[in-house]
């Protein structure tokens, strides 16, 4: 657990975009055999992060339509990681809303990968 959080991040795995819909973004984790999707703007920068478990509760709500984006979702947009921060200090932020793993973003706010939290 010592060390920086590029020294334990794992592959940032796939990347969407806010415009997609709940039901495809589904099936992209599905046929990606992935837990979460990486969710950037127009620009290919990360916003967020999304887990199938946040999705498919979207899905499962009283107030889902199949027009819902992933940019519709309030608490896909996630705090971030520096790949330099502590990975002491990273496990330390605050627990509110948070995945289980956190998006590892250069200075720009490219996904470099994400950081998979202790419980």
């Amino acid at each position: 657990m010592h060390g920086t959080v590029a020294d334990t991040m794992e592959a940032a795995g796939p990347q969407v975009w806010g415009d997609m819909t709940v039901e495809v973004a589904l099936s992209v984790m599905t046929a990606a055999r992935a837990g979460h999707l990486v969710v950037c703007d127009d620009d290919g920068l990360c916003t967020g992060l999304v887990t199938e478990a946040r999705l498919t509760a979207v899905r499962d709500g009283s107030g889902y339509t199949d027009r819902i984006r992933l940019r519709d979702i309030p608490d896909v947009i996630a705090p971030f990681v520096s790949p330099l921060t502590a990975r002491t200090e990273a496990e330390r932020a605050p627990r509110r809303r948070r995945p289980g793993v956190l998006p590892v973003v250069d200075e720009r706010g490219n996904a470099l990968g994400v950081l998979a939290l202790s419980r």
